[in-house]
């Protein structure tokens, strides 16, 4: 049975504070048994921060709204927290508890003015999906039309700058974060202005429309339309276009041709976003897209949707060109221009720049096929972080291009999850060589 939700900003507030204490105690109490251990008792610290990675996971779970997206977010920025965090996390991607009927039922009838009987020919009582800040339930209008009603909770978007200093609070007490003031300031004010703009609705139907508009001549990409009439600031309908998530696209149904050909137009859609539009889909799990036996991808959820500033966009491409030649002078100078870099300091090892080259340009590396069924490169990447310790004053976190790091290990973990084989090389410099605008 599902718990009562809590909803008003008040009751909000006292579960996250007593989250913080409850953390802010752990983490005290572990802090003052390190000085009896041995330095290296890794065992023991990783125990407590699963302690209160899992104590974290659940409350997030249980508030949802900003707090839980935060979480969402933390958890394909590996830097951002320790592992274990990282990995309790992730189930919120995955395990968004449901909010009872009658909440959704009261909400929509608050939002549109009239009984949902009047609205729809019916409303399925189970959830089509349930995310962060808002429930999905099948619905049908009575003219016959199949749609989909996205409902964000109640309380939400009141509480969402009370929820934020207080989960920054709860990270801080627990010793959890791990850059400077500066960029933790920086981090959250992006999340802040992300998240202000998923919670308004009408704006994440302007951008159903704008991203309608940048694929109209690309038929292969389903994204559904709204239905003004019954959408508002918290309640968004739309035509129900269904596909097969990627847990669903198997060998009995899906040959390695296509999937190798869905593969490839996923980079299409990811390269004409960065490049061409200069404006990102910035959500990139994988309950935001679907597919289809003929290599159609169905995009949802275009509440989370960053627009790049051209000077950004840019330094990218100039860092991947320098990247793919391994010229690391200008790998630096463009790293400096992407706000990677701490410009004051000295130059860094090019050695440093190889070794992460060698392991993140290596599905374009070549123009033969790579199989990202095989990709390790998340592994490899896990087995050099200990590294980031001599170069910590170096880098910061580049908060312009943070949607743009998301998107595209977002997208790393579709393609090998799909079984992908396909060389991207050419087609890459291609966009590199494009002039933007």
């Amino acid at each position: 049975m599902a718990k009562k939700p809590v909803t008003s900003r008040r009751g909000r507030f006292f579960k996250l504070a007593g989250m913080t204490a409850s953390v802010a105690g752990q983490y005290a109490g572990q802090r003052a048994r390190r000085l009896f251990r041995s330095e290296n008792d890794e065992g023991a610290q990783s125990e407590s921060y699963t302690r209160m990675a899992g104590q974290i996971a659940d409350t997030l779970g249980e508030l949802k709204g900003a707090v839980m997206k935060v979480g969402q977010i933390a958890s394909q920025t590996q830097d951002f927290l320790p592992r274990e965090f990282s990995e309790a996390l992730e189930k919120l991607q995955k395990e968004a508890p449901p909010m009872p009927f009658e909440v959704i039922v009261e909400q929509i009838e608050t939002e549109l003015g009239k009984p949902v009987g009047e609205l729809f020919e019916y409303l399925q009582e189970a959830p089509y999906a349930a995310a962060s800040i808002g429930q999905v339930h099948r619905a049908r209008l009575h003219d016959g039309t199949d749609v989909i009603v996205k409902v964000q909770y109640p309380g939400v978007d009141e509480s969402c700058d009370s929820d934020l200093k207080q989960l920054r609070m709860a990270l801080k007490l627990g010793g959890l974060l791990k850059m400077p003031k500066e960029s933790v300031d920086r981090l959250f004010a992006e999340i802040r202005e992300r998240l202000k703009e998923e919670l308004d609705y009408e704006n994440e139907a302007r951008n159903i429309e704008l991203f309608r508009t940048f694929h109209e001549h690309q038929p292969w990409v389903l994204i559904p339309s709204v239905i003004p009439g019954h959408s508002t600031r918290r309640v968004l309908t739309m035509e129900l276009v269904e596909g097969d998530h990627v847990s669903k696209v198997t060998r009995d149904r899906y040959d390695q041709d296509t999937i190798n050909r869905i593969g490839q137009r996923i980079f299409t859609l990811m390269a004409d976003q960065l490049f061409r539009f200069q404006c990102i889909h910035g959500d990139p799990h994988a309950g935001n897209f679907a597919y289809r036996p003929d290599g159609s991808i169905i995009m949802y959820d275009f509440g989370c949707v960053k627009k790049l500033k051209p000077e950004i966009v840019e330094a990218y491409r100039n860092a991947l060109v320098a990247a793919l030649d391994e010229d690391y002078q200008a790998l630096d100078r463009y790293l400096i221009d992407l706000g990677a870099r701490v410009g004051s300091q000295p130059a860094v090892d090019e050695a440093y720049y190889a070794m992460w080259r060698d392991i993140l340009v290596v599905p374009f590396e070549h123009d033969e096929p790579y199989d990202f069924a095989e990709a390790d490169i998340h592994k490899r990447v896990a087995e050099k972080t200990s590294t980031v310790f001599k170069y910590l004053d170096y880098f910061k976190p580049p908060v312009e291009s943070i949607f743009i790091d998301r998107m595209i290990a977002g997208h790393y973990w579709m393609l090998k999850r799909l079984g992908v084989q396909a060389a991207f090389r050419s087609e890459l410099e291609h966009y590199l060589e494009t002039t933007s605008g």
